[in-house]
């Protein structure tokens, strides 16, 4: 059991845990990409998650971390590179995501789309 301090968040319910979990502007993107790919870099995660700043995909990749949601692995080789995947947890979101885009493709405009994660 986790012991709770002042700086231990307060949620209202699960649904009010879960979506601070993955509230944001890029992590379900980010959620999204690792779970079509299996593990990126974080330059890969930067150019296929366009217009994210390198500065708010750092904090947002930390959140998703703190919460168990992805994992950070440091290889230290003789060209150090660090990698992100998802945890079970986080892979346990799949189907939620697989669900967000089956009712983007019913209910979303195709023209309004420039470019479609879910048909990659």
């Amino acid at each position: 059991m986790q012991k709770l301090t002042a700086a231990t968040p307060r949620y209202l319910n699960e649904f009010d845990a879960t979506m601070q979990m993955i509230q944001g502007k890029w992590k379900i993107m980010i959620l999204y990409e690792l779970a079509e790919t299996g593990s990126r870099r974080f330059a890969d995660l930067q150019h296929h998650i366009q217009d994210v700043s390198h500065k708010t995909l750092t904090s947002q990749l930390r959140e998703l971390e703190h919460d168990g949601l992805i994992d950070r692995h440091d290889f230290k080789t003789a060209q150090p590179h660090v990698e992100y995947r998802l945890t079970d947890k986080g892979e346990s979101l799949i189907p939620v995501l697989d669900a967000i885009c089956d009712w983007g493709d019913t209910h979303v405009d195709t023209e309004l789309v420039a470019r479609s994660l879910c048909d990659e």
